[in-house]
């Protein structure tokens, strides 16, 4: 069974797509055949895997558009063996306003990939999807089975978390009845900071078995990877960062 997983959250710098790409190239090294499909127009994920995505190169776009099928538009991560992409580029912001008018417009993404499984089995298929509520973070909500919910260790990351946890039970609701968040992960951990502790023991309080174990710290290798091609698991394997997604999804991976 193909565990397809959707990384959400509607605020911004959370690390969604960090942990995104990381968590992929982590359950690709130990044997998983993983597609990472990317949903946010700013490519940063297609970025990370190294992965061509110019204007006009086809990608996730076309799919939900319904121009291309997603087995199509499929590119390898050259530095992770078992590590695949599926490019967001530009056009993608349009999607938003195109699919409005469209029938069954948030099952368009949940369609293609039961049109994948037919020809590609993969162990795992990773939404990442924007930071906002809105076509292309709903279709990314219809499509999975799970929800993972990366969550900053600050303050303001409570907050939305409310918001949040209120659509993606409308959604299981009225579109998706499987969808349940399965993991919370906690990243940008400060272990200087009182509060970077103050809001891990929150959530934790709150979700119980639901965290995940690892905390993901603060680390500037995470985030110079992209800007080589990379995720931070070949970039620097030896760094705090690779260390705990490595870990992070030996736990996700436990969890089915």
């Amino acid at each position: 069974m193909t565990r397809i997983i959707t990384i959400a959250n509607q605020k911004g710098g959370v690390g969604k797509t960090t942990t995104t790409v990381n968590i992929a190239a982590a359950l690709a090294q130990i044997g998983k055949k993983t597609l990472v499909i990317d949903l946010d127009p700013q490519g940063n994920a297609t970025t990370a895997l190294g992965i061509e995505h110019h204007e006009g190169t086809p990608g996730v776009y076309d799919v939900l558009m319904g121009e291309k099928s997603l087995h199509e538009v499929l590119e390898p991560c050259i530095e992770v063996p078992g590590l695949w992409g599926a490019p967001a580029t530009i056009d993608l912001a349009g999607a938003e306003i195109e699919l409005v008018s469209q029938v069954a417009r948030e099952y368009r993404l949940s369609k293609a990939i039961s049109a994948l499984g037919e020809r590609e089995n993969f162990d795992y298929i990773l939404l990442d999807c924007p930071p906002s509520l809105g076509l292309l973070t709903l279709n990314g909500l219809v499509a999975a089975k799970e929800v993972l919910l990366p969550i900053q260790c600050e303050y303001y990351a409570l907050e939305g978390l409310s918001q949040l946890l209120k659509s993606v039970a409308m959604v299981t609701e009225h579109l998706n009845p499987d969808l349940e968040v399965t993991a919370i992960i906690l990243t940008m951990y400060d272990g200087r900071t009182r509060l970077a502790s103050q809001v891990a023991d929150e959530v934790r309080t709150h979700f119980g078995t639901q965290v995940l174990e690892t905390v993901i710290p603060r680390s500037v290798r995470v985030s110079e990877a992209p800007s080589y091609g990379q995720t931070v698991l070949t970039y620097d394997p030896t760094s705090s960062g690779a260390i705990a997604y490595r870990e992070a999804a030996t736990q996700l991976d436990a969890l089915q």
